[in-house]
């Protein structure tokens, strides 16, 4: 049992304004595993008066991008040395398999603080341009306090996502991580310390709904990183455009993974795993609507089938698992939810379906697949965010790209055939943001984000500093 009793404000833990508590509730056993402050709106305004104070009189918005990666690199390798504790205390607090948290959830966390380091140096932070009266210096300077706001799916990785440019540009930040993942950031604060990051520049503060609209409201903030569902990415997106306060926006995804006709099946599978339920499925690039040619529609569904049968579901720290329990009951009866719909509107459960037998305790569903799909059915528009795969069936490749195109999201995808150049033709036709040949990862050093209702902006990769810089034109005469 994990017990914290204080709040990360100001380089310093400080007692929380109110007495209610945050428990932390293992998914696998339904017992609790840690209990954390709930922080209130005033412990929002505190933090947010921290991180003012930090910008607005504290010297970091001031040192040299080559120091402040300096901050960046020593938090780098706390993330890789702590890798291990950081792997198993996030599978205890939701679920995600052992072995994806080792390949994943700790180390993508590392990779993104380790890039964002190494591109301090190439990045140019004062330019001098020609221009019509005389010599312009372009200026890239810090955009001020931002509100980094994260989900419970990948928690680390997320935060990491935000703080890495934010604090290379010279920001300081206000966290506020989910409630089913409140343990995790207390390690981040342990980092913060050793890595020398000045008080105020960075401050953690878990909580809900209302603690998060207070700080999306909060007049000292000024540009709000989130990633989370799209009904929730709304909200934030017009409080923030009544407030004129910048806003970068990941939200959700349903995203296709096409099977041509002359696809290595055997290879598609072989990543399935990885793609359409990667982390139990609760991942926003879940790749879990697979669109099959009608030519092979029977042997993809029967091959889909067979694989999502044989996964291995179980106590998630168990290094052979590959499915463990969704991250809390409310997130079970969503995904139960879905499959009732996907049963009435006519599609047919091949496998799964259910809870897996003999687990009486934790938040289990069993991995499910649908065949007999339209693309039109709420299981292959919306997103469930478990282990259901839809098989969509369609005619040619026009088709194909039809209806992967043909859905409110925009975020991944992927493309499988034995011809990578048709492949990358594919790829160049779907509207989505990232996207695989044969292949899907996120790549750190690449822009990652998605098209209409799955976000605005771009994180990772150069792009993903630009929401937190201003740029500045100083035109000089004489």
């Amino acid at each position: 049992m994990r017990t914290h009793d204080r709040l990360y404000i100001g380089g310093d833990r400080v007692a929380p304004a109110g007495a209610g508590g945050i428990e932390v509730v293992s998914p696998h056993s339904e017992e609790a595993i840690g209990r954390v402050p709930d922080g209130s709106p005033a412990d929002m305004d505190r933090a947010v008066n921290a991180a003012r104070e930090a910008f607005d009189h504290g010297p970091w918005p001031h040192t040299s991008p080559g120091e402040r990666a300096a901050v960046l690199a020593r938090l780098a390798r706390f993330y890789e040395e702590r890798s291990g504790e950081l792997a198993a205390l996030i599978t205890a607090e939701m679920g995600s398999p052992l072995s994806f948290s080792q390949l994943a959830q700790a180390p993508l966390a590392h990779q993104t603080l380790s890039y964002y380091a190494g591109l301090a140096a190439d990045t140019a932070w004062t330019e001098t341009r020609p221009g019509l009266f005389g010599p312009v210096h372009v200026e890239r300077e810090p955009v001020g306090v931002v509100a980094a706001i994260v989900p419970w799916n990948v928690p680390q990785f997320l935060i990491a996502a935000k703080i890495g440019p934010a604090l290379l540009a010279g920001c300081a930040v206000v966290v506020k991580p989910a409630p089913e993942t409140a343990l995790d950031p207390y390690v981040l604060a342990e980092a913060a310390d050793e890595a020398g990051v000045p008080p105020g520049v960075l401050n953690i503060v878990a909580g809900g709904r209302e603690a998060g609209e207070h700080l999306v409201r909060h007049r000292g903030v000024d540009h709000v990183a989130f990633t989370g569902s799209t009904a929730a990415g709304r909200r934030i997106g017009a409080i923030c455009g009544e407030r004129l306060a910048g806003a970068s926006l990941e939200l959700g995804g349903k995203s296709a993974a096409i099977v041509l006709e002359d696809a290595d099946l055997a290879a598609y599978i072989g990543m399935l795993p990885m793609t359409a339920l990667l982390n139990n499925g609760e991942a926003c690039i879940a790749q879990a609507r697979v669109l099959a040619p009608r030519s092979r529609y029977t042997e993809v569904v029967d091959a889909v089938t067979e694989r999502v049968g044989t996964l291995v579901v179980g106590d998630p720290a168990d290094p052979a698992t590959e499915i463990g329990p969704l991250v809390s009951a409310g997130q079970r009866e969503r995904v139960e939810g879905y499959i009732a719909i996907g049963r009435a509107e006519g599609a047919r459960v091949t496998v799964g379906g259910g809870r897996p037998a003999g687990r009486d305790r934790g938040f289990y569903v069993e991995p499910t697949v649908f065949a007999d799909a339209h693309n039109s059915m709420r299981i292959a528009q919306e997103e469930i965010f478990g282990p259901v795969v839809v098989v969509v069936p369609y005619d040619d490749e026009d088709d194909a790209v039809r209806l992967a195109n043909e859905s409110a999201y925009g975020l991944a995808g992927s493309v499988w055939t034995a011809d990578p150049a048709r492949g990358l033709a594919v790829a160049r036709r779907v509207r989505a943001g990232t996207f695989g040949v044969n292949f899907y990862n996120i790549d750190v050093n690449t822009p990652f984000g998605g098209y209409r209702a799955s976000g605005v902006g771009r994180e990772l990769g150069p792009e993903g500093l630009d929401p937190y810089l201003e740029y500045k034109s100083i035109v000089t005469l004489g």
